[in-house]
C-alpha cells in the first residue's frame, strides 16, 4: 500500500464534503488533532510498557483518586468492559509492579478499594504531559474571543455527537441496560 494512503487514512472520514473550503480546512484540522492525540497516547502507552487495559486502569484509578472517589475492581470491570477475572489479572499485575495498592473499603469491610501509587501517577502524568502542554501553549496565545469561538464550536460538536445518547444518572454511573433515568434527588 502506498505510504500516501496510509499517511492520510485518518483524513476524509466525513460522509459529506463540507460546504465551504474554510469548513473543510477546519474539519481536516480537527481530524488531524484527533489523530495526533491518538498517536501521542499510543506512543505513551507503548513506552510505559503497559497493555492498553493496564494503561486505562491506571488512568481511571488516578482520576478517581484525584476526584476523591473510591473505586474497586467491580468499577473497573464496568469501565473496561471486561470480566471480573480479567480485572483480577490486570490488578494483580499492576499491584505486583507497584502501580496500584489494595486498601480496605472505608465503609464495607468485605470490599477493597484500589489506589494508584505515586509511581503510577508520575507515569500517567508524563504520558499526557506533551499533549496537554502543546494544547495549553496554543490556547494561551489565542485571544479571549478566539478561545470563546473555539470552545463554542467544540461544545456544539460534542452536543451533536451526544444527541440521542441517554444521559447517565450522574457522571460516574453507567447503566448496563442503557436506560438512564434522571436523578430525582
Amino acid at each position: 500500500m502506498p505510504l500516501t494512503v496510509v499517511r492520510r487514512e485518518h483524513m476524509h472520514l466525513y460522509a459529506r464534503e463540507p460546504r465551504s473550503r474554510a469548513a473543510k480546512v477546519a474539519v481536516d484540522a480537527l481530524l488531524r488533532l484527533q489523530h495526533a492525540e491518538e498517536q501521542q497516547l499510543e506512543q505513551a502507552r507503548s513506552e510505559s510498557g503497559l497493555t492498553k487495559n493496564e494503561f486505562l486502569t491506571v488512568r481511571y484509578m488516578l482520576q478517581a483518586h484525584r476526584d476523591g472517589r473510591a473505586m474497586g475492581p467491580k468499577d473497573l470491570a464496568v469501565m473496561l468492559n471486561v470480566s471480573n477475572a480479567s480485572v483480577t489479572k490486570i490488578v494483580d499485575g499492576l499491584a505486583e509492579r507497584d502501580y496500584l495498592v489494595r486498601v480496605p473499603h472505608p465503609t464495607d469491610r468485605r470490599a477493597q478499594v484500589l489506589e494508584p501509587t505515586v509511581q503510577a501517577a508520575k507515569k500517567i502524568d508524563a504520558s499526557y504531559a506533551r499533549f496537554h502542554e502543546a494544547v495549553v501553549e496554543v490556547m494561551d496565545h489565542l485571544s479571549d474571543d478566539e478561545n470563546d469561538v473555539l470552545a463554542r464550536c467544540l461544545a456544539q460538536i460534542t452536543e451533536a455527537l451526544a444527541d440521542g445518547i441517554p444521559t447517565p444518572v450522574d457522571e460516574y454511573t453507567v447503566d448496563p441496560e442503557g436506560d438512564a433515568e434522571p436523578n430525582d434527588s
